[in-house]
């Protein structure tokens, strides 16, 4: 009389076969996903937009150090800048009449950013 069959998975070891809905094991590491496709390289013709650099004096020194500064230009416009980040990490002091060299994004006119200190 033959052997009773088993119902379930295989006990005889790491070499069973493979389970229902799992794909055969082929040996070596896990296969992974590649990576997405890199996005294509900015063409020369196309470059991001420069941030403005203009030279002015500070008239005002406000809270959470922002500054009213006054572009050397004819116009005399007044602007709200913030110290850069190495300025603050330098502990670079400004008041009053300091001369200072600021970038402003060409988008928004009214703000700016203090990169160096003049005099």
């Amino acid at each position: 009389m033959p052997p009773p069959k088993r119902k379930g998975p295989s006990r005889s070891g790491p070499n069973r076969g493979p389970s229902r809905g799992s794909p055969p094991h082929r040996g070596g590491p896990p296969q992974r996903f590649a990576p997405p496709p890199r996005p294509p390289e900015p063409e020369q013709g196309k470059a991001k937009e420069e941030a403005i650099e203009l030279d002015g004096v500070i008239t005002a020194v406000l809270a959470g150090t922002m500054f009213r500064v006054k572009l050397r230009n004819a116009t005399g416009h007044e602007v709200l800048a913030h110290i850069s980040g190495k300025m603050r990490k330098k502990f670079i002091r400004l008041v009053i009449g300091d001369a200072v060299k600021i970038e402003m994004s060409p988008y928004d006119m009214d703000k700016a950013r203090i990169v160096y200190r003049i005099g």
